[in-house]
């Protein structure tokens, strides 16, 4: 099963005139922020809810794509050009044209710290441009268009460490032609990649996103962009004891597989294969069932799939070892089974050539 896509966001920081880029205004529209589920009180077993095909999971805000959905109001930019004024900056410049800040000093190769001078002569690339909203994710916005994310991020040149900017112009590539929120819906599928390069929501400018925690009992909200860990893990460990199924790479019959299968009896518990901060929670990546995505240092990240109870909140920090999944046979799985996946970057890796030989 194929989960392989691409790259995200490149925030650059806007200047004066003379000096750097200056950061991109924010609109603030008061966003209505999801409440997260009450606090247990201390000793209490965390309670469970339905989730779909068989999968149980803690009570928790829903992800951030669907908490604030994001509205096609895209500005229609012509291509053009803009000579450059005396006390003119790149920002004011992009807030006049309807451009983004980013697109016009990719257009114009403009190096850091991305110096304008009067009199230069700019290219105004033309296109579709998304202002962005507080809280919004790139799944959202790809939705409202009915454009992949893939094809965003491409487009927009976005990398590490994917995180939107209130206020940011990202350009929306392709046909403009209207059609209806079901077909754009309809037009959009949701991936491992997508979940890594445009799960986080937009924050503000100068905001930091929020550090972990260390209990699935504090609940973060879906609007909290969750920053990743800095530390490099040391050796990974297998999440479960069990029998390699399936391999990684392509499969007899052609399909690609982006991790390795390991059949276990049902109720295994999966462990995290190193120390790191849960990413994702849930059931919305086609085929994969219950899954459960782990960011580690070093740009490193696992993906836990088929699970039938899922055990850890979004933003938490997980031990190697720590139980965060319960086996199962969820997605497109026919019997009890654990997909592992391991990916470097956006990249799925083998994680055979990181994990201990057995």
């Amino acid at each position: 099963m194929g989960f392989a896509k691409r790259g995200a966001v490149a925030l650059i920081v806007m200047g004066s005139a003379s000096g750097c880029i200056p950061s991109s205004p924010g609109y603030d529209p008061a966003p209505s922020v999801p409440q997260a589920p009450p606090v247990a009180a201390p000793g209490t077993p965390p309670a469970t809810t339905p989730q779909g095909d068989g999968v149980t999971a803690l009570p928790s805000a829903p992800p951030a794509w669907e908490a604030r959905r994001a509205t096609a109001d895209a500005r229609t930019v012509a291509q053009g050009v803009y000579t450059v004024r005396a006390g003119d900056t790149l920002r004011g410049i992009a807030s006049a044209t309807g451009a983004g800040s980013e697109a016009i000093a990719r257009a114009n190769n403009l190096p850091a710290p991305f110096t304008i001078r009067a009199g230069q002569r700019l290219t105004i690339p033309g296109g579709r441009y998304h202002g962005v909203r507080e809280g919004e994710t790139g799944i959202a916005i790809a939705r409202a268009y009915g454009v992949d994310w893939s094809r965003i991020v491409s487009a927009n040149a976005l990398s590490e460490p994917y995180i939107l900017r209130t206020g940011q112009r990202i350009l929306i590539p392709g046909d403009a032609a209207p059609r209806s929120a079901a077909e754009r819906a309809a037009a959009f599928r949701l991936d491992i990649d997508d979940i890594l390069t445009g799960g986080e929501p937009a924050i503000r400018p100068n905001e930091r996103p929020a550090v972990a925690v260390a209990s699935p009992r504090r609940v973060l909200p879906s609007t909290a962009a969750i920053a990743a860990p800095a530390m490099t893990p040391g050796a990974f460990a297998w999440p479960v004891d069990g029998r390699l199924f399936k391999r990684f790479g392509a499969g007899a019959s052609g399909e690609r597989n982006d991790g390795i299968k390991i059949a276990v009896p049902d109720g295994t518990a999966i462990g995290a294969a190193a120390d790191g901060t849960v990413a994702y929670v849930g059931t919305g990546v086609p085929g994969l069932g219950g899954v459960v995505i782990v960011r580690h240092g070093g740009g490193i990240t696992t993906v836990y799939g088929h699970a039938s109870q899922l055990l850890v909140q979004r933003g938490q920090a997980v031990k190697q070892g720590q139980k965060i999944a319960l086996s199962g046979e969820s997605g497109f799985a026919d019997r009890p089974l654990v997909h592992f996946e391991m990916r470097s970057g956006r990249t799925p890796v083998d994680p055979l050539a990181r994990l201990p030989r057995r």
